[in-house]
């Protein structure tokens, strides 16, 4: 594949604990990425269920209706990275890079690997180390492929995310006093396009814990 500039646009940072999950969400409050193939809903890091496995799903689009999730795609020209600091200095030290092959209809996976230029700005790093096949909306069954170790999926999904969006907003307005138990999920049935790239911690390296974080960047 020819490899591509990449500018920045937008970011989820976390940190992921070994052995446990942290994860962050940010829904369209970005206005330079609302409505648009870059914009980050989630970041979740887990521990697989295979121990010795390290589970990481980057989600995108957010919002989407089921009457619009069976159109919507992956941009060919948006990048989705992981970015992974295994020395706590906040510079990545390795990337997992996907990126939608629109002739194939396949996300392809680069990395982990050592990035040339930390930063805003990247490439296309190495050569691809998996691919798999998108999963339409409403498949009975997810497709999910494994090479070199790496299990890929990608597709769309509903949100994951809970959030009582309308108490929430009542609380800073000062209407309310607190949130409701249960409260009411402002995301139900609504969807997000979601990358999942598992492998093994080896890959990784790093005692301890790592940290994560998540960045879409667009091809000029």
């Amino acid at each position: 594949m020819k490899r591509k500039k990449i500018v920045f646009l937008a970011i989820v940072a976390m940190a992921v604990v070994s052995g446990g999950i942290i994860y962050a969400s940010d829904h369209i409050d970005a206005p330079s990425v609302t409505n648009q193939t870059t914009d980050i809903t989630d970041l979740y890091v887990f521990q697989g269920a295979n121990t010795n496995d390290l589970v990481f799903v980057g989600n995108t689009q957010g919002l989407l209706t089921p009457a619009t999730t069976g159109a919507a795609k992956f941009d060919p020209k948006t990048l989705i990275q992981f970015n992974i600091d295994v020395n706590n200095d906040n510079i990545e030290d390795l990337v997992i890079q996907c990126i939608y092959d629109a002739a194939s209809n396949t996300m392809k996976v680069y990395g982990p690997i050592k990035p040339t230029a930390p930063g805003l700005v990247s490439k296309l790093e190495g050569s691809v180390t998996a691919s798999v096949g998108i999963t339409p909306y409403g498949a009975s069954a997810p497709i999910v492929t494994t090479k070199n170790g790496i299990s890929v999926f990608a597709g769309p999904r509903d949100d994951p995310f809970f959030f009582d969006l309308d108490q929430y907003h009542a609380v800073l307005a000062g209407t309310a006093s607190g949130f409701r138990n249960p409260g009411v999920d402002a995301f139900a049935g609504t969807n997000v396009m979601s990358v999942v790239v598992e492998l093994p911690k080896s890959m990784i390296g790093g005692t301890g814990s790592v940290n994560v974080w998540l960045t879409t960047k667009k091809a000029m």
